[in-house]
């Protein structure tokens, strides 16, 4: 009899497949517009920059005026001891956040708001930047950095700037140690054995005299946990589905 396949060792949620959220450093988050109410425009300070585990970018410690202190994604050209401004009068530097109506057109933006007030939700990995392309009755349109337009209100604050550590992905890891290590940090499970690896006790796709899956390798939606491994409710794989919807198109 088999052992239970990696896929429902990781629905019981065992501890190698826990993400040790107890080693993060603090939410990147704006300060809550009403701990700023009646401020115009609140300068502040860059008094850290920290590592934050399993994140990719590092996070800059923000200290206001009134000691309110934050953490926030940081973007190139910050340095502790850095000075940055937060509010609608702040102009449109590096590292300052403004609301999106006074971000001027073609301008550089990351760690913006999705809706006001909720501390930012896009454009946040390293190396990342979103420009504001327009401003229209509708709200201001930001290109994301999947090249995506999306239409956002214009009381949703942005980070003038690009995201910071770019390139990170450019140098390779070179040992897997330094793999293992980046990934625990994230809660993933290394290394992996591919199932056509395996015997056909321990996996769906193991077994036979060559490495190959032997069936289809799409499963259905509602397929139990010991089964439901592959390309799990696909609606088309391969170049088959494009060919398909040429052909129809010609029709």
């Amino acid at each position: 009899m088999g052992k239970r396949i990696l896929a429902q060792r990781k629905g019981r949620g065992g501890f190698p497949f826990r993400v040790p959220t107890h080693r993060r450093v603090a939410p990147a988050a704006y300060p809550s517009a009403s701990k700023l109410e009646g401020a115009a425009d609140v300068r502040g300070w860059v008094k850290d920059i920290v590592h934050d585990p399993g994140r990719g970018t590092p996070l800059a410690l923000i200290k206001l005026e009134g000691d309110e202190e934050y953490y926030t994604v940081a973007s190139e050209g910050l340095a502790v001891g850095g000075e940055v401004q937060i509010g609608a009068k702040a102009p449109a530097v590096t590292g300052n956040v403004l609301p999106l109506r006074n971000i001027p057109e073609g301008t550089m933006v990351c760690n913006v708001e999705l809706s006001p007030n909720d501390g930012g939700r896009f454009i946040r990995a390293s190396g990342t930047y979103g420009v504001v392309l327009a401003h229209t009755e509708k709200g201001t349109s930001v290109k994301l950095p999947s090249g995506k337009v999306v239409t956002l209100s214009d009381d949703c604050r942005a980070t003038i700037g690009v995201v910071s550590a770019g390139g990170r992905i450019d140098k390779p890891f070179l040992k897997a140690g330094n793999k293992l290590r980046i990934m625990r940090a994230r809660g993933r499970k290394y290394p992996t054995v591919r199932g056509v690896a395996m015997i056909s006790v321990y996996h769906p796709h193991g077994g036979g005299r060559h490495q190959h899956p032997g069936k289809p390798t799409t499963v259905g939606r509602t397929t139990p946990p010991g089964r439901k491994v592959g390309l799990i409710a696909a609606k088309q794989t391969g170049r088959g589905g494009k060919f398909r919807k040429r052909e129809l198109a010609k029709v």
